[in-house]
């Protein structure tokens, strides 16, 4: 198959990225869609050949990511939120509202061919709830009039302009708030070197470089009892410690932007605004670890954070900070980028190497653990793109006075995203142990329209929920594991008293029905059964002993996987069937508040 110029070019360069050519597959498709708008049979054979696959390799990888499609889509593919945080301010009305304004469900095309339409999970934009993607432009805080004007202008030919950066992530700075890897956002031109490097950038991996060796690396971060900002707060110096010292074998530092957790979208202004700073971290983990090699996996939905992050790696090559010999420090380094392509499994680190090396994102049997027999079998080090970009500031600082920013043991600031039901959504750089209610109250502007806080997820909507009575508590890692739940990925989402908890119980397990890999089966059976008795419940087809069962079957899918997923998706619903089970019992009486918003979200 003759293919254009540009789209030979990047096949080329793509294959030469990594050392094993099936790593390609993933971002050849996607590039291959972007250019024919589908994947046909021809250019899936082409693919095939040039990786030295068969074809039915191909599919099978194809079939598992959600972005890649084998029917052309319209000109304009319509991607519309329903998750929980747009669902909070809007999102069914808005999908409904598209749908009536442009005569065609989910996944279905315009008979001109203009539009597609598609109901989507989480596109990374719960601060700016509610919102769509156009192809893979973000437009956020919408309404139908908003949407009616988009959707006018992309009928005139136009391209309205998308949002520049993640809603929330550009405000006036709160006295509350700690700016420590958030200090460049709003800097004119941050994402570019001269910008970053005239506010302290690459100081701290000339000092990694130039005045510490890789143990001394490791202990400061150590001190400064930073922990794993993607939701499993593990310390990240006892990781890094972990890797062998001797092996012949490469080594790999990954960093995991596959931002996919509901009511998260911290990475996406990390990226956007100050790429550098994560490249940075990123090098300096390499020298603790003795890495040459590092990949940072960006989530399909992100595809314009690609091209800014490549645009920074190729600066950082031009100036000396990537490549052979950094800073004459005899220290060589390589970096790339990797796109997904829509699955939220990708971010558990295992089934992220997984998909790095090409296949579907099914995770591994642990032992043994990344640090030894990672990518390629190879020891490998992934941390989440926060946790990484906080790295410069920890050796900048020094390990201890980073700590002592937070609590014992959470050492340091973090960025909250939140969203729902508040004034004042947005991204918060704020110090590990900031009160619950302050932050709602104080820096989120408190509940909207006066009314009541009824329920909070405090980090992202894999974690137990907090009731109005149980936020007078520190968000930290401990306090909030002491409380029964979780501080997670930061993922702060915020529900009023008008909130239908069954519907949030309800749309939360449609999340993990619809994510879950389908390797485990008390996941793959366990989310399919409870997605469909909380359907029937919040229909109003409730039987009253489907209320201690849904508990049940939640608690039968808790450590029976072989990753969290599973745990995921139960411990939210524990949480809300336990906690608010008057509102289970009052659908079995016909009462749910929400039952008008939901006629209107099932309109056609």
């Amino acid at each position: 198959m003759e293919l254009p110029p540009h789209l030979d070019e990047k096949f080329r360069e793509l294959m030469g990225r990594y050392p094993v050519k099936r790593s390609a597959l993933v971002p050849m498709m996607l590039y291959a869609q972007d250019h024919f708008g589908f994947l046909g049979d021809e250019i899936l054979e082409e693919i095939a050949t040039r990786l030295d696959l068969n074809k039915i390799e191909v599919e099978e990888t194809l079939a598992y990511y959600s972005m890649l499609r084998r029917k052309p889509a319209g000109r304009y593919h319509i991607q519309v939120c329903t998750n929980i945080s747009c669902m909070l301010r809007g999102g069914h009305e808005l999908y409904a509202h598209v749908q009536k304004r442009l005569g065609i469900g989910h996944k279905e095309v315009s008979p001109s061919g203009t539009f597609s339409l598609e109901e989507v999970e989480c596109i990374g934009a719960c601060t700016g709830a509610p919102s769509l993607q156009v192809n893979y432009d973000f437009y956020e805080n919408l309404d139908p009039d908003k949407v009616d004007a988009l959707l006018e202008q992309l009928e005139q030919g136009k391209k309205p302009q998308p949002v520049p950066v993640t809603s929330g992530s550009l405000h006036e700075r709160l006295p509350a708030e700690t700016l420590v890897i958030s200090k460049r956002f709003g800097i004119r031109d941050s994402r570019r070197m001269d910008v970053y490097l005239a506010h302290e950038g690459y100081q701290a991996l000339e000092k990694a470089l130039k005045q510490m060796t890789p143990d001394q690396i490791i202990e400061e971060v150590k001190k400064s009892n930073l922990r794993g900002r993607g939701g499993a707060g593990f310390p990240a110096g006892m990781k890094w410690s972990f890797v062998p010292k001797e092996t012949n074998k490469p080594k790999y530092i990954l960093a995991n932007a596959d931002e996919s957790e509901p009511g998260t979208c911290k990475d996406r202004p990390l990226m956007e605004m100050d790429p550098h700073q994560l490249i940075e971290g990123i090098v300096i983990a390499g020298r603790a670890v003795s890495a040459n090699q590092g990949y940072i996996y960006i989530r399909g939905e992100y595809r314009y954070l690609i091209d800014i992050m490549d645009q920074a790696i190729a600066e950082a090559y031009g100036r000396g900070y990537l490549g052979k010999d950094i800073l004459s420090s005899g220290f060589d380094f390589e970096l790339s980028t990797h796109t997904g392509a829509g699955a939220y499994e990708c971010g558990e680190e295992s089934a992220l190497m997984e998909s790095l090396e090409g296949k579907r994102g099914y995770p591994r049997i642990k032992p043994p653990f990344p640090a030894v027999v990672g990518l390629y079998h190879c020891p490998t080090v992934i941390n989440n793109a926060e946790t990484l970009s906080t790295v410069p500031a920890v050796i900048r600082m020094g390990g201890e006075a980073y700590a002592n920013l937070g609590t014992p043991r959470n050492g340091g600031t973090r960025l909250y995203s939140i969203s729902g039901h508040v004034n004042r959504p947005g991204i918060y750089e704020l110090p590990l142990g900031f009160p619950l209610r302050r932050l709602i109250e104080e820096v989120a502007g408190g509940i909207r329209g006066g009314k009541k806080l009824k329920a909070v997820i405090p980090g992202g909507s894999s974690c137990p929920l907090l009731s109005a009575e149980e936020i007078d508590l520190p968000m930290d890692f401990d306090s909030l594991a002491k409380a029964g739940s979780m501080l997670g990925s930061g993922g702060t989402v915020i529900m009023d008293e008008d909130t239908c908890m069954v519907d949030v119980a309800r749309r939360i397990m449609h999340f993990y029905a619809h994510e879950s890999c389908g390797w485990c089966i008390p996941c793959r059976e366990g989310t399919s059964w409870l997605r469909k008795m909380l359907d029937r419940f919040h229909e109003g087809e409730g039987r009253a002993e489907d209320i201690p069962l849904i508990d049940e079957l939640a608690k039968n899918m808790l450590g029976r996987t072989f990753c969290p997923l599973g745990d995921a998706a139960a411990l939210p619903t524990i949480s809300i069937v336990q906690k608010w089970r008057n509102e289970f019992e009052d659908h079995l009486r016909g009462k749910c508040s929400y039952q008008a918003a939901d006629a209107l979200a099932a309109a056609p």
